[in-house]
């Protein structure tokens, strides 16, 4: 048999030969790959605070001049974006203040005056226990600690620094672990001439 001769023919296609698949262009196909590493942040997101964890969940705002505190709902003291959302609603004449004390440890400290948010933790190693801590870590985009180091403050600590209590002493009242957290901010609502307001909210929580 010549070249010119020579056989032409075509492999036999070996896809898929199921009926439709033909009809699908590529457009149409989604291919769907779970992510291990979200699966893993799940799993490693902790339990919420329950009522007996939670020791106050309080917004800090001035309306006409005067200070306001008002106890808010304990849900909040469990996700941060729920909390920013509730402060934006707050009729404050330059913002507000959200306070959460988890167990005595930990304190949170959001401040929200338009689309400028500020967040504040008094412990990144809470993050490990409490979803308030975890959501300010992630929130701030730091680091959470290693299994080898203490607590420490992390966030924006001049978020109050314009209303009488400035950074170093924020930091100082932060690492202060032996005092309840509660207690601590009491005091900074002091330092902010909340005081009596702050004290009257929080006796709502009991």
């Amino acid at each position: 048999m010549s070249d010119s001769d020579e056989l032409e023919f075509e492999l036999p296609n070996r896809g898929d030969d199921r009926p439709g698949l033909d009809e699908l262009d590529d457009d149409d196909v989604e291919v769907v790959v779970e992510d291990d590493d979200d699966e893993e942040d799940d799993d490693d997101y902790p339990e919420d605070a329950t009522e007996d964890d939670i020791d106050l969940v309080i917004a800090m705002y001035r309306e006409d001049g005067q200070p306001v505190a008002l106890a808010l709902d304990l849900d909040l003291a469990n996700d941060l974006d729920a909390m920013i959302t509730q402060l934006r609603r707050v009729p404050g004449d330059a913002g507000a203040v959200g306070m959460v004390s988890i167990a005595e440890e930990v304190f949170v400290l959001v401040r929200v005056r338009g689309k400028r948010v500020q967040v504040f933790c008094s412990d990144a190693a809470a993050a490990e226990d409490w979803p308030i801590a975890r959501d300010a870590v992630d929130f701030l985009d730091a680091e959470l600690p290693d299994d080898t180091e203490d607590g420490y403050p992390v966030g924006d600590s001049d978020i109050l620094a314009d209303v009488g209590l400035p950074d170093f002493e924020l930091e100082a009242m932060a690492e202060d672990y032996d005092e309840d957290t509660s207690t601590l901010l009491e005091r900074i609502a002091t330092k902010m001439s909340f005081g009596s307001e702050f004290t009257k909210a929080m006796a709502s929580f009991g």
